[in-house]
């Protein structure tokens, strides 16, 4: 494998660990208006791509390199109205429905051989200043280097989402959201004004509801299940309003503003010379550094830094990751040092300064050649010295595949993000020191199978004395999907998999389904179920 391999792999991985009672609102079909209140031309659509249509193929193949949706047909959307009459034609055909945004889901619940109609949100992208609800809105079918690119180049504001530029806002918003900027200003759902979303009544009518954060709205529960309830499980986001919390006035005051400048940077420790104790050495040198720098406020916060442990074929262990601010060189030879103790210094290091902007949409983003089966995890202590060792006993052995990537990947967590109550909103962790995503990623498609059961004898081994899985505790990221979760023979925990994605916030989850979905029309491996 080259050296250009090998980084663009590295960059790969990050993306894995860094790739939805007010009345009904719609859209006329005729014209919408721009944020200065301008009429414009109509919006794209509605279009029905059926098979042999020359764009069937492009849409089917929208995803993951791994799965591929033959559904009757594809309906492009360009407002809310068409997704509302989408989503009514699929439910009285009977027809099963998915919705696509970004199509980055780790898992197949868009590209599912039951599904028969895939809403496709390509059409829906904009972002702009919203007077009516002094919020911004960000249309269900963004992807995250246009939301950076409005809101910075517009009013100098952001919001702290994921690394992955090509990202689409539906999915990840209502999973929870966190990235590089995280640690110091919370999880993209921390500020979350609203949400639009079409939902599917009792007798099967269909119709977009806007909720809002605020307690007296009569669809609160709505809003507040879009903060960490995952994509795909009450309807189809069409909209999202941020505003973080307590902001007023002009809109360049309304969210964070990002750094004028970023320090993005990489280290390396190769597989040479690094034994079984230096490895866990390594990892548990993370930990400790994650144990320290938790903590709402700490002055590390503007850190942040992936350190990815690899199979020995890669070569080295990899660190990547930005920091900010006028002491960020430092903060970073202090996490380099700590990182380094007892292991030996960091090689290769290297360091770019740029604009935010340019640092923001230069992240990892080529994950999409790849077959991929991701695992996470959060960590709320260091992982212990027995579990370092099965990591490195499971990563140093053979393996009969052509496994590109063999990963534990460990990224600095915690921050502001646990300044947040655990039932504020529906993402439940909030007292975590680390992120964890474990990663197998491959070409061949005959060997699917095969490294599958490499990643979950790897997760099994680690989670040994859990039954397989995290400790309930620690929990899962619902936005890296796992259906293993809920497979008794891969989760021998007793625990479901619902609470290790949700914790005590899911019974609260399924209530607001019962009432928002009660047909069950939004539904797929690892959807909420009604109560």
């Amino acid at each position: 494998m080259s050296e250009r391999d090998r980084r663009t792999i590295l960059r790969s991985t990050a993306l894995a660990v860094a790739g939805l009672a007010v009345g009904p609102v719609l859209v006329p079909e005729s014209a919408v208006a721009d944020e200065s209140g301008n009429s414009c031309p109509a919006p794209l659509g509605p279009t029905t791509v059926l098979p042999g249509d020359t764009r069937y193929e492009d849409l089917a193949k929208r995803g993951h390199k791994r799965y591929t949706v033959a559904p009757d047909y594809f309906r492009v959307v360009g407002s809310t109205a068409q997704v509302v009459q989408a989503v009514q034609d699929a439910v009285a055909a009977g027809k099963r429905v998915a919705v696509r945004g970004g199509a980055h889901c780790l898992e197949n619940f868009v590209d599912d051989p039951a599904v028969k109609v895939v809403i496709d949100l390509s059409g829906m992208t904009g972002v702009y200043f919203d007077p009516a609800m002094n919020a911004f809105a960000i249309e269900g079918g963004a992807l995250l280097i246009e939301v950076y690119r409005r809101l910075f180049l517009g009013w100098g504001v952001t919001v702290p989402a994921g690394w992955c530029p090509s990202v689409g806002v539906g999915g990840h918003i209502s999973g929870g959201g966190y990235g590089v900027l995280s640690r110091a200003f919370g999880l993209v759902v921390d500020h979350l004004y609203a949400v639009e979303v079409v939902v599917v009544d009792s007798f099967g009518k269909a119709r977009a509801v806007v909720a809002t954060r605020d307690p007296n709205d009569p669809n609160y529960d709505l809003w507040w299940a879009h903060t960490g309830g995952g994509g795909g499980n009450f309807g189809v986001v069409t909209k999202y309003w941020m505003r973080s919390p307590g902001a007023a006035g002009d809109p360049s005051t309304l969210l964070p503003k990002p750094p004028g400048r970023m320090l993005d940077f990489s280290a390396e420790w190769p597989w040479a010379g690094m034994d079984q104790a230096k490895f866990a050495r390594l990892m548990r040198n993370q930990g400790e550094w994650c144990e320290r720098n938790t903590a709402p406020g700490t002055p590390t916060a503007p850190l942040y830094g992936e350190l990815i442990f690899y199979r020995p074929s890669f070569g080295k262990q990899g660190l990547i990751g930005q920091v900010y601010g006028p002491n960020a060189d430092k903060l970073l030879d202090d996490y380099l040092a700590a990182l380094s103790e007892g292991v030996g210094p960091a090689q290769n290091v290297v360091r770019n300064w740029g604009p935010w902007f340019a640092t923001a949409q230069a992240g990892p983003d080529q994950s999409k050649p790849f077959r991929f089966k991701v695992k996470s995890a959060y960590l709320r202590n260091r992982f212990t010295d027995e579990q370092a060792a099965t990591i490195y006993q499971q990563l140093t052995a053979d393996h009969p595949g052509d496994l590109l990537i063999g990963s534990v990947g460990l990224a600095t967590y915690g921050g502001q993000i646990n300044a947040v109550p655990a039932a504020a909103t529906a993402t439940a962790t909030r007292d975590a020191i680390i992120k964890l995503t474990y990663v197998a990623a491959w070409q061949d498609p005959t060997q699917d199978a095969l490294h599958d059961e490499w990643i979950r004898q790897l997760y099994r081994a680690v989670y040994a004395t859990t039954g397989g899985v995290p400790d309930p505790r620690d929990g899962a990221y619902i936005s890296y999907p796992d259906r293993d979760l809920a497979d008794p023979a891969q989760n021998t925990s007793g625990v479901p998999w619902s609470t290790l994605y949700y914790k005590g916030n899911y019974p609260r989850l399924q209530r607001i389904k019962s009432r928002y979905d009660p047909r069950d029309v939004f539904r797929h491996a690892l959807a909420v179920r009604p109560a």
